[in-house]
């Protein structure tokens, strides 16, 4: 086998005193052993990068993207006023002045008062653990109202 000297051009490798790019020879370059521990890499459970981050950001175990908590609600809004609020949940129009909301979280108490922020009513269609959430949050909060 022979080995043909290459050169390659290594931008940001300038000397104090030149202005000019530095020229290495590609068979004089040395990669540098890395210093710190080593480790053994494993696969990413189901595979999918993005799919394994958005389901831990989830509170999910890695191979599932869903949330945890779904529910599904009925606003009295058009669907064009709640889109924009709904982050990843799915809006469907009923109407001109209503629409179905389906949103989750990582808990029941979190979807619940992340309806809040449609500023209107809301039937809950279910499940029932977020009938319960919405009704233990309508209690708390009106035992502890916000000062105005």
């Amino acid at each position: 086998m022979t080995t043909v000297p290459v050169t390659a051009r290594v931008p940001g490798r300038r000397g104090p005193d030149r202005d000019d790019w530095r020229v290495f020879r590609v068979d004089r370059v040395r990669p540098r052993t890395p210093t710190g521990p080593r480790f053994t890499p494993r696969d990413i459970p189901g595979g999918d990068v993005g799919a394994f981050i958005t389901s831990r950001f989830r509170g999910n175990d890695g191979t599932r993207t869903d949330w945890p908590c779904q529910g599904q609600v009925i606003l009295d809004l058009p669907a064009t006023v709640a889109a924009p609020f709904a982050q990843d949940g799915v809006v469907e129009a009923l109407g001109p002045d209503r629409c179905r909301l389906t949103l989750g979280s990582w808990s029941w108490t979190g979807l619940a008062a992340a309806l809040g922020r449609f500023g209107t009513d809301a039937e809950v269609v279910g499940p029932p653990e977020l009938k319960d959430a919405c009704s233990q949050l309508a209690t708390r909060d009106t035992r502890h109202p916000f000062p105005r």
